[in-house]
This record gives structure tokens, C-alpha cells and sequence, in this order.
């Protein structure tokens, strides 16, 4: 390893050379207090900027033992630190001038999630820290000087400002560690105890804007309804309140503007942590959970939809479905046994964003259109199930249809952003607009005999008057029951079955979880590598990236659209998914392999190895950030392959 001192001395050496000297600076220098390590020159100014880390001992940091020897104290501590190395560099960005990215220092980021990220790591024995600079240069001549700046002042006064513990505030550092601490022992409180989400007492969900993810000032703090509200006693905290959403079917109903898109949105995002002052804190969902929505347009490639859709009049396999262009209906389908292949046990879903015809058939549309002519069996015909016979639980907000009250186990309304617990007045009102339409029984005056009406009557609305409750139709589920007491001839109306049971009317198709395996193969279009004079050289071109923040990306030719799966909150996870589905092409497609090996081996490879696995030189870069495996799998499916 090669002193500070030796570094100003090459970069003497170098000076006013052309450009692709810098190159030769790479390696390990021993700086007073930490070693910098430049790893990759860029061989242009205006190319992406050089790579660079630097490395602490812990004993040089001077942090608690504790603060890095559990896996929530550790990301916190990374977050942290990453934070304050972000703050530091920034006043220094630019501050050294030349051509193109000259001056540049960039660090990572974060947000308002914690996210486990590459640009900061903490080992058992050291903490790395990794970023970028763009080497200056006047032109394409080094600017020897203007990098001495950054090496040999900027930096100095950076790293140790940024990682020593004697330069942190400890109160705000230990607060951060308790609060992850806090919100891993709830994850864990909610899987033990049969609960898909909580939110406590007092936090603040709406944000400040549609651009911006901090709260919003002056929101309205949310309230758990009493007969919802739980208390948990934290590790650090202490007692926390707030509503307790047990495993299940739960619906979020309320007028427009009254916030059930804002809940929906703070549970989707709950599945990570969040720093102190964002206001969701203490809200948590399972970490599997995934949103589904419709996706006019997308790819999908052998998935098993028949679950939903089968008998279609093209007599098209559902239960080895490919389309380039997948409808709405046709593309949530696909998007709920993509999210049941990732192990997803909450499905949480947004009536606004959903196909209505894959959500949905009213008493008057199935009326018209008979089950025989209907190749879609409704989510609601299957969320029940979902749950009874594989555990998966749903979370939905409904603004139009009131059939999901007939299947939910709690239903919320949201009133100017307070929730209310109104299950009790929902399941009371689901006699009065029963489910489907089906058999009428009329019960004779006097007698204990019914008899069946020959064709079902129309729904109230297809009349254009209004109906006494008595006279609605419902699916005749039970025994028939003991005739009115009153003398009036009337109709009887079957309840429907009691709250949590299974019940399909219509009698769609049996329930079972898709097993078909989906094998990965590679894009088909072979792409000729050209040289300066545009002739072909015979050789593949290399498969380049180009990420688009948190849309999507492109990999060589094929652009991969990702802007629907909105659980991806940072660009940083975006580079890291491109980054593992190029590794996927290069090196896992066999033709043997399923789209979940795949997905499997990846998430093994991060776990064992980190990110340093998807480089061919077994480094980490800076500016990745860990997508969840649910975002792993959603990306393998949606890459477009023969």
C-alpha cells in the first residue's frame, strides 16, 4: 500500500499529461486515519465519473460494539452514517472546476426509507464508504492541481466530520438505531400475532406533495377507531397505540378526497423502515406485501392465469399465457400469480388502479352476459379464497362498488382522513343488496311451501324505481327458511353465508394455485457489434444500461418498464434490478432455469456475497441500493424473451 505522500507525488508526475494518465493512480493510499482507495478512472471528462472508497477501522471510528452487531442496528448505522458523508460532500461538489464532470463528488442519496445500499458498509472489522469523482481536467489535459484539492483538502475534512464518533451527535445516532430496533420488533409482533398492518396513534400519512415524500404540514394525525386499536410495548419506545389490521380481507371505503388513497400508499410503502420525522415511522405491513394494479400493455410471458381467466373463444391455454400486449384484466392477473411465484402473503390493492372487469361483475352485467360467455372469474370471487386456502390476505380501497362488502372482515371508512371501524353497519346492510342475482323464493301466505320464480329478477337499477328491500334477489344458498309472520305475499331474500366463509354463486372454475414452471430464456434479437466504418464485426454487442430513475431502464436494446411496480422508491434500486437482470442474461440463462431460479439464485448471490457478486472483479460499486425479492421477480417477468 502506497503512502498520501506518494499519491501527491504521481499526481505531480501526471500533470498537464493527456488524460488517460489518471489512470495510473489507481490503488491503495494510507491516509492519517483512513486508507482511500481509487478503484476505476474514467477515461474522460465528460465520461461517468472515476470510482473511489475509503475504509475506517472501527477502532479508529470509536462506535459501540452494539451499534453494528445485529442487522437493524447495522442498516441504521449505515443509513446514518451514509447521511452525514452526504451532507459533508456536498459543500466540496464542483468546488474544484475544469471540463466536463471535473469537481464532481457524489455520494448516495437516501430518502425517506432506509434502504440497504452499497455506498455504505459496515463490516465486522471497518466501515467503507463509496462514491464518486469526476477527476478534472482542462479540456482533456489533467488538471493535477484541481484533483489535489479534492484528495487533499476536501476529503480530509470530509470523512472524519462524517464517520468519527466523537464528531456525531450521539443522542440523534442512538435515536435512529432504537427506532429501527423499534420497527423490526413490530414486523416481528405483527407476523407472531396474525396482523398484515399497523398504524400507530399520531402519525402522519399525507405528503407534502405529489413530487415530494415528506410529510405534509398541518395533516390531519391519524386515530385508530377503538374496536380496531391494539398497544404494543416496544423494546426502546415503550407503549405504542394505534390500528391493528388483522390478517384477511380488509376494505378502505370513503368519500373522494377523504383519504383512503393516502392510507393504501403509507401500507404499500411500510414495508420499509423510515427515518425519524417522516411521520410513518411506527407504520408497518408485511414485508412481502405487493401492490397489483392493471398494466395496459405489458409483457407476460407462460404464466398460469386460469385461476382468473380460462374458456377464452380463441381457445387460448390460460394456464400457459403469453401476450406482448396484455389487456387490463389479462395483465392483474398476471401480476397476482407473479406476486403469489415471489411468496407474497398481502395483496394490496386500489379500485382506481384496477381493471374494472377483472375486479368485479354486478347482478345486472351477469344477468345480461351469461357465466358460460365470461372467460374472467372476478378477483372477488377469489379473495376469500386466497386467503382460506393460501393465506394470503387483501387490503383494497373501493370508491364505487359495495360487492366487496360481502366478503371483507373489516371495512374502514375514511373521513377526512379519520378512520372509522363500520363493519358492523356494512355486514348489516349486505341482506338488502345481496351479492349476485339467482333463484326467487316466493313464500305462499299461510303455508310453509315456496315456490321458485322461473327467471331471476333484474336488479333494482334495471327497472329505473327503486324496490323494497324485501323484494331484492340473492343466490338461494341455504335450506329454505319458515315463512313471513305478516299475510302479505313476499319475496324471500337468502342471507348471504356468514362472515369469512367461501360462497361463489355462479359456481366459477375450481380454486388452485398455479404450478406451471416458467422457464428463462434470453431476448431473441441478436444485435451485431459495427465498427468505426459501420461494418459488421461478428460479434454480440454488450449488453449496456441506461436507468431511467424509478421507470425503468433499458438493457442493449430492450427497454424494460417498470414504472407500475410502485413499490420501487429509490433510482439506487432501479441500478441495482438492471445490474441483476443483466447478470441473469450473461450468466444464469441455461435454458433450464425457471424465471424463479432465477430470481432465487440472485436473491442467494446478495445475500451470501452482497452486491460485490454481480461485478466480473468481485467489487462493489457505489449507487446501488437492494430491491426486495418481490421487485427482483417482477423484473425477470417483465424482460422480454423467446
Amino acid at each position: 500500500m502506497k503512502t498520501s505522500q506518494q499519491l501527491r507525488e504521481e499526481l505531480s508526475s501526471i500533470d498537464r499529461r493527456p488524460y488517460p494518465a489518471y489512470k495510473s493512480l489507481a490503488g491503495e493510499y494510507r491516509f492519517p486515519g483512513y486508507i482511500l482507495s481509487i478503484d476505476h478512472v474514467q477515461g474522460d471528462p465528460f465520461a461517468a465519473p472515476s470510482h473511489l472508497h475509503v475504509r475506517l477501522g472501527h477502532d479508529t471510528c470509536g462506535f459501540p460494539a452494539a451499534y453494528y452487531q445485529n442487522e437493524p442496528a447495522r442498516t441504521a448505522l449505515e443509513d446514518y452514517l451514509l447521511r452525514r458523508f452526504c451532507d459533508e460532500v456536498r459543500q466540496y461538489s464542483f468546488r474544484a472546476h475544469g471540463s466536463g464532470k471535473s469537481g464532481l463528488i457524489s455520494v448516495s442519496s437516501p430518502g425517506q426509507e432506509i434502504l440497504k445500499r452499497s455506498s455504505l458498509e459496515i463490516t465486522s472489522r471497518e466501515i467503507i464508504a463509496r462514491f464518486h469523482v469526476g477527476f478534472p481536467a482542462n479540456g482533456r489535459t489533467i488538471n493535477a492541481g484541481e484533483l489535489e484539492k479534492i484528495l487533499f483538502d476536501f476529503l480530509p475534512r470530509a470523512v472524519p466530520h462524517a464517520f468519527l464518533g466523537k464528531y456525531q451527535d450521539a443522542a440523534k445516532l442512538q435515536a435512529q438505531i432504537f427506532l429501527m430496533e423499534d420497527q423490526a420488533f413490530l414486523r416481528e409482533y405483527l407476523e407472531r400475532n396474525g396482523y398484515a398492518a399497523f398504524v400507530k396513534d399520531g402519525s402522519v400519512l399525507p405528503r407534502e406533495s405529489g413530487i415530494s415524500d415528506r410529510p405534509m404540514a398541518g395533516a390531519v394525525p391519524f386515530k385508530s377507531p377503538d374496536s380496531l386499536k391494539i398497544e404494543i410495548t416496544l423494546p426502546h419506545k415503550g407503549p405504542i397505540t394505534g390500528m391493528g389490521l388483522k390478517r384477511g380481507v380488509t376494505l378502505i371505503v370513503g368519500g373522494g378526497y377523504h383519504g383512503k388513497s393516502t392510507l393504501l400508499d403509507a401500507l404499500q410503502m411500510a414495508v420499509y423502515p423510515h427515518i425519524a420525522g417522516d411521520g410513518r415511522e411506527y407504520v408497518v405491513t408485511d414485508p412481502s406485501a405487493v401492490k397489483l394494479r392493471s398494466e395496459d400493455g405489458r409483457f407476460v410471458r407462460d404464466v398460469d392465469v386460469s385461476m382468473f381467466i380460462r374458456g377464452l373463444p380463441s381457445g387460448k391455454d390460460t394456464t400457459r399465457f403469453s401476450t406482448l400486449d396484455a389487456s387490463g384484466s389479462t395483465s392483474q392477473a398476471a401480476g397476482i400469480i407473479e406476486a403469489i411465484e415471489a411468496g407474497s402473503t398481502t395483496f394490496l390493492m386500489d379500485e382506481d388502479t384496477s381493471a374494472t372487469n377483472f375486479m368485479v361483475r354486478d347482478a345486472f352485467m351477469q344477468r345480461v352476459i351469461a357465466r358460460e360467455k365470461e372467460p374472467i372469474t372476478p378477483f372477488l370471487e377469489r379473495a376469500r379464497e386466497l386467503y382460506e386456502n393460501a393465506g394470503i390476505s387483501t387490503i383494497l380501497v373501493a370508491g364505487s362498488s359495495g360487492a366487496f362488502f360481502h366478503i371483507a372482515d373489516t371495512v374502514i371508512q375514511m373521513d377526512s382522513y379519520v378512520p372509522v371501524d363500520i363493519t358492523a353497519k356494512a355486514k348489516a346492510l349486505c341482506p338488502e343488496f345481496p351479492l349476485y342475482t339467482g333463484t326467487f323464493h316466493t313464500v305462499i301466505p299461510g303455508t310453509t311451501q315456496e315456490s321458485a320464480v322461473s327467471a331471476p329478477a333484474l336488479p333494482e337499477a334495471a327497472h329505473g324505481q327503486s324496490q323494497p328491500a324485501s323484494s331484492r334477489g340473492s343466490v338461494n344458498l341455504k335450506t329454505s327458511r319458515q315463512p313471513a309472520e305478516d299475510s302479505s305475499q313476499r319475496t324471500r331474500v337468502s342471507r348471504p353465508p356468514a362472515e369469512g366463509s367461501s360462497f361463489a354463486p355462479d359456481k366459477p372454475s375450481p380454486f388452485a394455485l398455479p404450478s406451471n414452471r416458467r422457464v428463462m430464456t434470453k431476448d431473441g434479437a441478436v444485435h451485431i457489434q459495427k465498427n468505426y466504418y459501420g461494418r459488421s464485426t461478428g460479434r454480440p454487442e454488450p449488453l449496456k444500461i441506461r436507468v431511467n430513475g424509478t421507470d425503468g431502464f433499458s438493457l442493449g436494446r430492450q427497454d424494460i418498464d417498470l414504472r407500475y411496480v410502485e413499490q420501487i422508491t429509490d433510482a439506487e434500486q432501479m441500478e441495482a434490478l438492471a445490474q441483476l437482470l443483466k447478470y441473469t442474461v450473461e450468466r444464469l440463462v441455461d435454458g433450464k432455469r425457471t424465471v424463479k431460479d432465477c430470481a432465487d439464485t440472485l436473491w442467494q448471490l446478495l445475500s451470501t456475497k452482497g452486491f460485490a457478486a454481480l461485478s466480473d472483479r468481485g467489487e462493489t460499486s457505489a449507487g446501488l441500493a437492494l430491491p426486495r425479492y418481490q421487485e427482483i421477480l417482477s423484473c425477470l417477468n417483465r424482460y422480454r424473451r423467446d
